[in-house]
């Protein structure tokens, strides 16, 4: 009998954003040299096809209706802002990420806010069309 669940036990073993960046130097420049992403590899094609992977460290998925969604733009922004898909990027330091990415290029949207998670966000327009969380926890981990 063929298995219905033709995924690991484990589930998926990683997950990657593939987004389409119409100024790919730039977005690159941006996502990894100011943002700081770990080049992992970058593979040409014929007829100019590039592609750069980029290591942004543990990936979660995060699933929200719409009523949570907008939530999270009134605690972040004050408004609603954001498309249907927004990237999240933890910092050790929000308010200096925040700062380095302004300067690298990316607009602000909302400076840094603390959340009722507690979490301190920033949200910027990123290049290549995303829309970005910083997001510090002020929280220690338990551990």
């Amino acid at each position: 009998m063929t298995d219905p669940n033709p995924m690991p036990a484990r589930g998926a073993i990683q997950m990657r954003l593939v987004v389409e960046a119409p100024d790919y130097e730039e977005a690159v420049r941006f996502f990894r040299d100011v943002l700081g992403l770990r080049q992992e590899g970058a593979f040409e094609a014929g007829d100019g096809a590039h592609v750069t992977i980029l290591d942004a460290g543990r990936a979660t998925l995060e699933l929200a209706n719409p009523a949570q969604k907008t939530y999270i733009d009134e605690v972040e922004v004050g408004r609603q802002v954001a498309g249907k898909y927004r990237v999240a990027f933890e910092v050790a330091d929000a308010a200096a990420a925040t700062a380095t990415l302004v300067a690298g290029g990316a607009e602000l949207v909302a400076p840094p806010t603390e959340t009722p998670w507690r979490s301190l966000n920033a949200r910027l327009e990123a290049p290549a069309g995303l829309q970005i969380t910083l997001f510090q926890e002020l929280d220690a981990p338990e551990g």
